[in-house]
């Protein structure tokens, strides 16, 4: 309703990576064996490497947003906007999205915002049409080999839907400068978080 979705960079980018999702998700990871290798007492498994994988994109995409970065606008948006760049960039974000598993909003804002000069706030509402799209293609991709537990899915989306409204307010009173640090911030955040529970918290555990 406020403009902020630029349906062509959606549909070029999530196009892509809607496509890369559902071939990975459907076809390629269930024919990775979940343990990797060992080495003494130490198994590596493929959970711990995809965990590891989304840490460390998250602290890459993460110090990207942080980085003050002069914005791309008007003509030399338009000149930046290139058909096969876009659609590398998509088939890349839906590779990743569907390896770690997540929406993949912490690769997508970042690639919109830099690599093609959406302002943040634009970049983020773009970003939702595409997440929507990844995931609910990548669900359909795991129905035909994962249970899926309906009452926290339902309970998960719930609350995910309450904190979507909240979420909306307060953008409107956040400045897409600040809002673009703060996300960078909470991303790292999370982030490094991830890393060090998986490398050290979860090896522990598997002694």
């Amino acid at each position: 309703k406020r403009g902020e979705v630029d349906m062509r960079t959606a549909a070029i980018f999530g196009a892509s990576s809607i496509a890369i999702v559902y071939i990975t998700r459907a076809f390629v990871l269930p024919a990775v064996p979940e343990h990797l290798f060992s080495i003494g007492s130490f198994a590596f498994t493929k959970s711990m490497l995809i965990m590891l994988l989304f840490a460390v994109l998250m602290i890459t995409a993460s110090l990207s947003m942080i980085r003050k970065k002069k914005d791309v606008r008007g003509d030399e948006r338009l000149s930046a906007f290139h058909l096969s760049r876009i659609l590398l960039q998509g088939a890349l974000v839906g590779l990743i999205t569907a390896v770690v598993g997540a929406g993949g909003g912490f690769l997508i804002i970042p690639a919109l915002v830099i690599l093609t000069g959406l302002p943040m706030k634009d970049a983020v509402g773009t970003s939702l049409v595409i997440i929507a799209a990844n995931s609910l293609i990548g669900f359909i991709g795991d129905t035909g080999h994962d249970n899926i537990n309906w009452i926290f899915l339902l309970s998960v989306t719930g609350i995910a839907v309450a904190g979507t409204f909240i979420g909306n307010v307060l953008s409107k009173r956040i400045s897409g400068e600040n809002l673009k640090k703060a996300f960078g911030w909470f991303v790292l955040a999370m982030g490094i978080y991830i890393f060090v529970k998986e490398l050290f918290f979860s090896a522990a555990g598997a002694h």
